[in-house]
């Protein structure tokens, strides 16, 4: 079985900054596009970065510069670094990971539980 752990979210003044990890573990061959998604109340999911095996990287629009997303590909793990934090930016950000468990040729994706980041005064 395959499981995302997420951590480093919490409670940060505007103009902040939070880096979050989320780390995957199991039977993994390979892994492919690990992607930060975020929701806030009264909004749809939202995709705020992802990066592909080779180190592609996309952002969001409203992401504006403020964020960067990297990963250690021995580990597992990718990492948001979100700098310059907003109230808006406030919700609960999910890691979403492609991967190839060994013995399979198929991809399949994986949801973290969601780490909070509330950006507050």
């Amino acid at each position: 079985q395959v499981q995302l752990v997420e951590s480093g979210g919490g409670l940060v003044h505007p103009g902040g900054s939070l880096r979050l990890s989320c780390t995957a573990s199991g039977n993994i061959d390979l892994v492919d596009w690990m992607t930060w998604y975020r929701q806030s109340p009264g909004n749809p999911r939202e995709m705020v970065a992802d990066i592909s095996a080779s180190g592609q990287s996309k952002y969001g629009d409203f992401v504006k510069g403020r964020f960067s997303i990297s990963r250690d590909n021995a580990k597992h793990t990718v990492y948001l670094q979100m700098d310059s934090l907003e109230p808006v930016d406030t919700g609960v950000y999910v890691c979403n990971v492609r991967l190839r468990t060994a013995g399979s040729v198929y991809y399949t994706q994986h949801w973290g539980q969601g780490t909070q980041v509330t950006v507050s005064t």
